[in-house]
């Protein structure tokens, strides 16, 4: 059983982010996850996410990337990173903070480390997992591919998921390929019929199908290649 979540903060640079931090009950040690959120910003779901995480034995960090700021405004600033600089900007450095704050939390193993993303957040997942060996394995959710599409050659295991006939369609079956070519260990799954967010229990398009498969592909994966 998980113990309450709460409410924290950690620095990056100059400027201080808002997170969720949920723990398992015990001393531990045990392993950590960073949860990246989707454009809707630290939702209820994925404070959720996190709770899940920590009821299964892992401490999970759910990051707040637009703490403080108008929602609005960081979406289209953090797409542009996406776009424009997927691999070095500020929204990847203060995951790597995250990832720190993390690691020297009481009982966290420094050595067991992972993280999950939805939408914008497994976009940041991936193209984050390129530029950072301490992460172990990510489960990016209906995420873009960083450019260009070789840096993830230095990626760690991936375990994807993504709607059919969704804009990150495409984007998860060329990452299959690409993880195939530089013999990077991973499971990526397309949900026939599932639309995008469709892992959002509180959103129109949840798919309980597509969600519950998925969650038990990326306990699978995270348990063969974190724990």
């Amino acid at each position: 059983m998980a113990q309450a979540g709460q409410t924290i903060s950690f620095t990056a640079g100059q400027t201080d982010y808002g997170a969720y931090l949920a723990r398992p009950a015990g001393e531990g040690p045990f392993p950590g996850i960073v949860i990246i959120h989707e454009i809707f910003g630290l939702t209820e779901n994925i404070k959720d996410i996190a709770q899940r995480f920590a009821d299964v034995g892992y401490v999970a960090l759910a990051v707040d990337l637009f703490t403080g700021r108008n929602r609005t405004v960081c979406m289209f600033r953090l797409m542009g990173q996406i776009l424009l600089t997927p691999l070095n900007n500020t929204s990847v450095h203060a995951l790597k903070e995250a990832l720190t704050f993390l690691a020297y939390q009481p009982g966290v193993d420094a050595e067991k480390l992972g993280a999950i993303g939805f939408c914008m957040g497994g976009g940041f997942a991936i193209a984050w997992a390129s530029t950072d060996n301490r992460l172990k394995a990510i489960a990016p959710f209906y995420g873009s591919n960083p450019r260009p599409l070789e840096a993830v050659s230095r990626v760690c295991p991936v375990v994807g998921s993504y709607p059919d006939k969704d804009f990150t369609t495409a984007q998860g079956q060329k990452l299959d390929v690409e993880l195939d070519r530089y013999n990077i260990a991973h499971d990526i799954k397309i949900y026939p019929g599932a639309k995008h967010s469709f892992f959002n229990e509180k959103g129109r398009t949840y798919n309980e199908a597509a969600a519950t498969d998925s969650w038990q592909r990326v306990m699978a994966f995270f348990q063969e290649h974190i724990n």
